[in-house]
């Protein structure tokens, strides 16, 4: 059960389709742990009601006319970098969650997401994890394995002791805590103590959220040698 905080949190919803506007705010109106302080059609109002609002999550659609949401994810994340953002969309193309993922998106769902599923995982960006629809998680890994992208962060710059990140690459590969404790020599216990520290420190809650997160920093096979 998601723990609501003592203030309610605020939420802009930026969509070009008014009857997606208006039928997102009716679901999140029924939740009285959130409250819907503005409503945006284009990147530049989001932009807008993020600055004079300053939310607790923006809830954004890519494809939107003038600023896309991608752009204005970035400006908003620049100025606020407080402010979650959920990216809520009919895209599941991998490029697209990789685009966003690196403009500073909190989290990817898409719109066939039922109204409960979209509620937690606006308490879970609220809270300062990151969300991933369990339905592209897997594409976009692959995506990021094949393509080879780029690092966009130091391993330094990460909040992780050198073996928390030995182990973090190892989940990135997909293997079990069987797998990654007989190739460490070290215990399962030990190895689940660790995915412990590291899913709070990272700001994740699943397995699938830590290896993005890897994925994402430049954490890969090639940093095991």
């Amino acid at each position: 059960m998601e723990v609501v905080p003592a203030s309610k949190i605020t939420i802009v919803i930026a969509d070009d389709h008014p009857l997606v506007r208006e039928g997102i705010r009716k679901i999140l109106e029924l939740e009285p742990g959130i409250q819907v302080v503005a409503e945006a059609r284009d990147g530049q109002e989001a932009i807008a009601m993020a600055r004079r609002h300053r939310p607790d999550v923006i809830l954004i659609d890519i494809n939107m006319p003038g600023l896309n949401g991608i752009k204005a994810t970035k400006v908003i994340r620049r100025e606020l970098p407080q402010t979650g953002i959920l990216a809520l969309t009919i895209h599941d193309d991998e490029e697209y969650v990789i685009e966003l993922l690196r403009a500073g998106v909190s989290g990817y769902v898409l719109k066939d997401i039922g109204a409960e599923e979209l509620v937690k995982a606006i308490f879970q960006v609220a809270q300062g994890y990151q969300v991933i629809h369990p339905g592209i998680a897997p594409k976009v890994i692959d995506y990021i394995q094949k393509k080879d992208l780029p690092v966009t962060l130091s391993d330094a710059g990460l909040p992780l002791t050198p073996r928390e990140r030995e182990i973090l690459v190892h989940v990135s590969l997909g293997k079990s805590n069987r797998e990654i404790a007989r190739d460490l020599y070290i215990s399962e216990k030990t190895v689940k103590n660790h995915l412990t520290n590291i899913f709070h420190k990272i700001g994740v809650s699943d397995r699938t959220q830590a290896a993005l997160y890897a994925l994402k920093h430049g954490l890969s096979g090639g940093n095991l040698i």
